[in-house]
């Protein structure tokens, strides 16, 4: 351990766009630079297609193929994956928006103009129901009820023991 003579020179390299953009300091941020892509799915609803490819394709230890095949086959579906999810979103998004606004519309419409109205007369109606029912059930099979209680009540049950 001797002593070092030499220097080390030190620079922060940025780029110049990098350098317009952000008026904190660069070594104060954490992770990434740019800020991160908004999630499209923040109440997990489609927490069942977050798939890989070891998820769909997997080998046992006891049968491998080479390598570069299984790299290979990787890429590839990850590849198909991207584009044909891609080119189907790009050919059904906006029909499909269209179709389930409307459908949501109209169930929405249904929903507030009809639905609830019917539901709010028969809630101001139940109390007054309610009355009538329980004096019915009262009258008729609450006696019903206490008189088969002292009809079994003197049932006894005997063993017989051989």
């Amino acid at each position: 351990m001797g002593l070092e003579k030499e220097k080390l020179d030190t620079s922060i390299i940025m780029d110049e766009d990098e350098f317009n953009r952000s008026i904190e300091p660069i070594l104060s941020k954490k992770g990434k630079v740019y800020t991160a892509e908004p999630d499209r799915d923040p109440n997990d609803i489609n927490a069942h297609l977050k798939l890989g490819f070891e998820d769909v394709i997997a080998e046992p230890i006891s049968a491998h193929s080479f390598d570069r095949v299984w790299i290979g086959s990787h890429a590839v579906f990850e590849l198909v994956k991207f584009i044909f999810y891609r080119l189907l979103s790009t050919l059904l998004a906006v029909p499909m928006a269209f179709v389930l606004g409307v459908v949501f519309g109209v169930l929405s419409c249904i929903h507030i103009w009809l639905v609830m109205p019917v539901i709010q007369c028969f809630l101001m109606l139940l109390p007054s129901i309610q009355v009538v029912w329980r004096s019915l059930t009262d009258m008729f099979i609450t006696p019903l009820f206490h008189s088969m209680g002292k009809i079994l009540s003197s049932v006894q049950v005997k063993t017989i023991e051989n």
